[in-house]
């Protein structure tokens, strides 16, 4: 695999019962969840391994357990092990060797504070996370050897009877997305249902837009409550002329009879039955006579005025129906899982109910089927709530029901809990393990491990250049002396200090008499304000700034320095101190970091922004990624966004078309990637006045006078040549992992990088 630079050059109520209605009533990351399907297809002729980089728009930390599922499946590929639950690894058995280096005693700071002496790390890694803070042996909790996670007993479910009996696992439940999105708590219906905004985001069909103007509403706009009937609906669909239609509708009651299953016969002229999926054929529709009115028709009078639908990626249902109904419930997002990606109804049905549906020797899936156990999963979920759910690990479940399929449950269980180690010895193969004598770990020690203990890091250097072209897979590990707990806070507090001052700005001298109103409406322009003061101690009046991202400070200088604003020529700058003297030439890094290049900011986005933008997708080629930063307390969308494309020439045009006279929005491209948020964000807040300077401890005053091999500066630009010298010695298909753990006595925020580009 070819780094990224050389490719483009060489996370109910209690009451009376809700209201049943009787058996006899009279009368589908925003296209995540088929991203990945649709990048299988355009792989190119030249098949590389790669990581997908859409996965990783939101999500900026990594645990030790999904590195390992990463690790694993590197090893042995998906005809022996499920794929990784958090990212996805293409053309795997085009990987030739997995080569993980370990700085110990370095971590995010470390990264940060000497990001322009981490030159290559920066400009060819382009995949950067945190991690948590390492346990007291980290190496096997990456590999998977201490405390074998066990899934514990598979629920019951798996065996085929009911899971009232949740299996007996240690779970961390708070960073279940079903409990991050509904608690612990028992909820209710009307807690279960989309809300407008969701279903604006999932596009669901919605009076007002410009693809529902034909559609027909269900008239049910009565009072919802968590009494309220819900109904089960499934439709089956053929492809003809015109796109997909309905062929076939069932409508399951509460009670679990079925109100209604009518074959439909489309209006224009099928092209393609979809048989091993409807069930439909030529011969069943031919006699067929009912039409789509006749259904519309017919929903009308059957559903009240409260009714609920409950379905599986309702939203192609009701598509299909050419319907609008405002009261849904979707197991596919009821089921939450990370990444917006969904589980399937096949595997929820046996996970949750127990039971085996759309079966392979069926023609075609039932669609009353279908609907009945869309209605099975939402009562269970408002019976038993979402904690009971959480104690399924049903994306560990998944992982395994995606793997080839185990002669026994025992089996699967054990497969998910084999160490990476048990992985290479099923192949015949061992793992090399570099480090120095003095670092202890339970993996020297290990079976199937060829250990080589150095005296010293230039020692291990020097026998990974030999030994690694002889294993598959090799762990490298350099040791460096960590920053003390006093100086870790001390560069904490710098760094945030700095962050802040790069994102303030100075602007003036404006008149006595200008528009301060106007003045602030121009530089919110930029992005998010956190302060805006004016500032009167000059001769003129001034304003400061202080934006809550780096990109708006820097496109308010590009803009407006220099420009005549309110009859004055304005300067528009940062404050000048010891932590920005490099702003300059840090910003310019910035900007060609790996995981910036293809990633534009802009500024002045409205709530409508996301579907306008996918109304127009094909004009933004190479869109991969949308992220929509929203406000922790209030939960509404910020005024910014980053958009990442495949290429930065996509990127670029892009930029062009969203800021020209059409869509009328500021933006640049991008400078901070999401993990540096993410960290920035965990730091304690610190503030100082521009222009003071902070005193460095004195045992570092001492440090900085000896510029020597071991500051920490210049053994960071050091290691970093170092490192990529022996980078580049890799042999072409290699997964390469850099991985900077920090330590558990100092307790700082980790960094991982990783390029399976090589």
């Amino acid at each position: 695999m070819e780094p990224e630079r050389k490719r483009s050059g060489s996370t109910l109520k209690k009451g009376r019962k809700r209201r049943l209605i009787p058996s006899k009533v009279v009368g589908a990351a925003e296209a995540t969840r088929s991203h990945w399907d649709l990048e299988e297809k355009q792989q190119p002729i030249a098949k590389k391994a790669r990581l997908s980089t859409v996965l990783f728009a939101e999500n900026c930390e990594v645990t030790h357990g999904q590195l390992c599922e990463l690790l694993k499946y590197a090893v042995l590929g998906k005809s022996s092990f499920p794929k990784p639950s958090w990212c996805q690894l293409f053309h795997q058995n085009h990987l030739k060797n997995v080569v993980v280096f370990i700085l110990q005693g370095l971590s995010q700071l470390h990264f940060y504070k000497f990001y322009l002496e981490f030159g290559f790390l920066r400009k060819a890694f382009k995949h950067k996370f945190r991690m948590p803070p390492p346990s007291s042996d980290f190496l096997a909790d990456i590999i998977g050897l201490q405390k074998k996670q066990i899934i514990g007993n598979l629920p019951k479910a798996m065996e085929g009877s009911l899971p009232f009996a949740s299996s007996k696992v240690s779970i961390n439940l708070q960073k279940d997305p079903i409990i991050q999105k509904y608690g612990f708590k028992k909820v209710g219906l009307t807690r279960c249902l989309l809300t407008k905004e969701e279903m604006k985001t999932y596009h669901f069909p919605l009076q007002g837009f410009l693809d529902c103007e034909n559609f027909v509403p269900t008239k049910c706009n009565g009072s919802v409550t968590d009494n309220s009937p819900l109904f089960g609906l499934d439709c089956e669909m053929c492809l003809t002329s015109k796109g997909r239609e309905l062929t076939r509708i069932s409508l399951v009651a509460e009670g679990g009879g079925c109100v209604m299953d009518e074959l439909v016969k489309p209006d224009n002229k099928i092209v393609d039955y979809l048989t091993s999926f409807s069930g439909i054929t030529k011969k069943i529709l031919n006699p067929v006579t009912t039409k789509l009115k006749d259904v519309q028709r017919r929903l009308k009078i059957l559903l009240p005025p409260d009714a609920v639908l409950v379905g599986h990626s309702l939203d192609l249902d009701l598509r299909a129906l050419k319907m609008i109904h405002p009261y849904v419930i979707d197991t596919s997002l009821l089921y939450v899982r990370e990444q917006g990606r969904r589980f399937k109804l096949k595997f929820l049905a046996k996970a949750i109910l127990g039971k085996d549906i759309q079966c392979p020797d069926r023609l075609g899936h039932d669609a009353t089927e279908d609907a009945r156990t869309t209605l099975e999963l939402a009562r269970y979920f408002l019976k038993y709530g979402p904690k009971k759910i959480a104690e399924l690990n049903l994306e560990a479940l998944f992982s395994y029901q995606e793997s080839q399929e185990p002669r026994n449950t025992a089996e699967g269980v054990q497969r998910l809990n084999t160490s990476v180690l048990e992985c290479l010895d099923s192949v015949g193969q061992k793992l090399l393990f570099l480090t120095q004598e003095a670092d202890a770990s339970a993996l020297s020690s290990s079976k199937n491990c060829q250990t080589i203990k150095c005296l010293s890091n230039k020692e291990v250097l020097e026998q990974a250049r030999v030994e690694i072209p002889l294993f598959p897979f090799s762990i490298v590990q350099f040791s460096f002396e960590p920053f003390s707990p006093n100086l870790t806070q001390e560069m904490n507090k710098r760094i945030k200090i700095k962050w802040t001052e790069m994102s303030t700005v100075y602007a003036g001298p404006f008149n006595k008499n200008c528009n301060l109103s106007a003045l602030k409406r121009l530089f919110k322009s930029f992005g998010p304000v956190q302060l805006m003061t004016l500032v009167l101690e000059t001769h003129q009046p001034h304003l400061c700034i202080q934006y809550e991202v780096l990109e708006a400070a820097q496109l308010a200088i590009e803009s407006l320095d220099g420009v005549l604003v309110e009859g004055s020529c304005i300067k528009v700058q940062r404050p000048v101190t010891e932590l920005t003297l490099d702003c300059d030439t840090l910003v310019n890094e910035l900007e060609q970091d790996s995981e910036n290049r293809g990633t534009i900011y802009l500024s002045g986005v409205s709530e409508t922004f996301k579907e306008h933008l996918l109304q127009h997708c094909s004009i933004f080629l190479g869109l991969e990624a949308m992220i929509l930063p929203k406000d922790l307390k209030s939960g509404k969308q910020k005024g910014y966004c980053f958009l990442r494309f495949k290429t930065f020439g996509s990127a670029q045009r892009a930029l062009n078309i969203l800021t020209g006279k059409d869509w009328k929005l500021r933006g640049r491209h991008a400078l901070t990637p999401r993990h540096l948020h993410a960290w920035l964000r965990g730091l304690a807040r610190e503030s100082r006045l521009p222009g003071v300077r902070v005193i460095p401890p004195s045992s570092e005053q001492e440090a900085w006078q000896m510029l020597n091999v071991d500051h920490p500066k210049i053994a960071a630009w050091h290691w970093g040549r170092k490192i990529e010298k022996l980078y580049h010695n890799l042999c072409p298909g290699t997964l390469c992992l850099i991985l900077l753990p920090g330590t558990k006595r100092v307790q700082v925020n980790p960094r991982l990088l990783h390029l399976p580009d090589k």
